[in-house]
C-alpha cells in the first residue's frame, strides 16, 4: 500500500544515498546478491560498500558489455547480480549482450541506469538517455521501470530481488520529488493512482510525476479536473488502468522523460486506439538527441515542465470537445 505526500518539494534523500544503504540490506539478508559496476561506485555511493565489502562488490571497469557477461554467469550459477552503470552504457553501449546473454538465455539480472534523460545535465549529449525505455521495452519478457522518488526506488529494489528474467530500472543519482510517505510498497505491474479527476487523464513515469501533480494543480485552479497515473512499471503496462482512466475522462496525456517514440506514450497510444480510441497527447522528448545544460535548463528547452503538460491537457480536451 502507498500514501501520496506530494506537495511540491523535493525529498530530502539522493537516490545515490538510498542505494547502498539498501544495498547494504541486501546483502545482510540474502547471502545471493551480489553488486557490479563499470568504475561508476564513487559516482553512485557505493565505494565504502566496495571497500568494506569486496567479495560482493565488483567494479568490473568501464567495460560495460563485459559487465553484463559476467552478471550473466553469475546468475547462471545461482547469484543474483545488480548491475550499475549510466543509463546510456546500461542500455544502447551493451544492448547485443543483454539481449542475448541475459534475456534469451532467461537468465535472471537487475540492471540500473542512472542519470536518465535530462538528469543526466552536464554529462550533455552522448551521456543523455532518451532511448533506453524503447531498446529495452523491446526484449520480450523484460520489465522496465521508471523511479518517481526514494521511497518507490527502495521498494523497487527489495521487490525486483527474486523475479525472474531481465529488470531494467531508469533514475536519477540524484533528489526527486516527495511523492510518496515512508514505508509505501508497490505491486511491481500495477500503476498507482496518486488523485483523480473526470476530464482529463495524466500517465506519467519517473521525474514526470511530480510535473504531473504540479499540472494537475495548475488546472483545478481553472476548473479542470485531472486523474493522475504514476506508470513506474512501463513494461509490462496496466493497461486496465489506462483503460479505466481513458474510459472515465475521455482525453489523456502521456508525460516521459525519454523519446515519445517507442517510449511510454507510444505504448499508451497504441493500446488505446485498439481498445478504446480517445485523443492522447505525448509530452516527451520529441525525437531530438541531448545536449548539455542544468536540468533546470534542459526541462524547459525540451517542455517537461507543469505548464507544457497544462498545454497539453488542453490540447486534448478540445481534441475530446472536437
Amino acid at each position: 500500500m502507498f500514501e501520496v505526500i506530494y506537495d511540491g518539494s523535493k525529498n530530502k534523500n539522493n537516490i545515490k544515498d538510498v542505494f547502498p544503504r539498501v544495498l547494504r540490506s541486501l546483502f545482510e539478508r540474502d547471502p545471493d546478491v551480489i553488486y557490479l559496476d563499470a568504475d561508476l561506485m564513487n559516482s553512485f555511493g557505493t565505494i565504502g560498500l566496495y571497500r568494506e565489502m569486496p567479495e560482493r562488490c565488483i567494479d568490473c571497469g568501464i567495460q560495460e558489455a563485459n559487465m553484463m557477461g559476467v552478471a550473466a554467469g553469475l546468475s547462471e550459477v545461482g547469484r543474483k547480480p545488480y548491475v550499475h552503470t549510466f543509463g546510456p552504457f546500461a542500455s544502447r553501449r551493451v544492448f547485443d549482450t543483454t539481449f542475448i546473454s541475459i534475456a534469451y538465455a532467461k537468465l535472471d539480472v537487475r540492471i540500473i541506469g542512472t542519470d536518465a534523460g535530462v538528469t543526466a545535465a552536464m554529462n550533455g549529449g552522448t551521456h543523455m538517455p532518451f532511448e533506453d525505455i524503447a531498446t529495452y521495452c523491446v526484449v520480450p519478457d523484460a520489465m522496465v521501470i521508471d523511479i518517481a522518488d526514494p521511497v518507490q526506488f527502495e521498494d523497487v529494489l527489495w521487490k525486483t530481488k527474486d523475479r525472474h528474467g531481465l529488470t531494467y530500472i531508469r533514475t536519477t543519482r540524484k533528489e526527486l520529488d516527495n511523492i510518496y510517505k515512508e514505508g509505501s510498497t508497490f505491486t511491481l505491474g500495477k500503476a498507482n493512482i496518486l488523485r483523480t479527476g473526470t476530464d482529463v487523464t495524466f500517465v506519467a513515469t519517473g521525474i514526470m510525476v511530480g510535473v504531473a501533480m504540479a499540472a494537475a494543480k495548475m488546472l483545478e485552479a481553472k476548473g479542470i479536473h485531472a486523474t493522475v497515473i504514476d506508470m513506474f512499471t512501463i513494461k509490462p503496462m496496466d493497461k486496465a488502468a489506462v483503460l479505466e482512466s481513458a474510459m472515465l475522462t475521455g482525453a489523456v496525456v502521456t508525460a516521459e522523460n525519454a523519446n515519445v517514440i517507442g517510449g511510454m506514450g507510444s505504448m499508451v497510444s497504441a493500446y488505446l486506439s485498439s481498445v478504446y480510441p480517445v485523443p492522447v497527447v505525448q509530452v516527451g522528448i520529441q525525437d531530438l538527441f541531448g545536449e548539455v545544460g542544468p536540468e533546470d535548463y534542459l526541462r524547459k528547452r525540451f517542455n517537461l515542465e507543469p505548464v507544457d503538460l497544462v498545454e497539453a491537457a488542453e490540447k486534448a480536451l478540445a481534441l475530446k470537445k472536437a
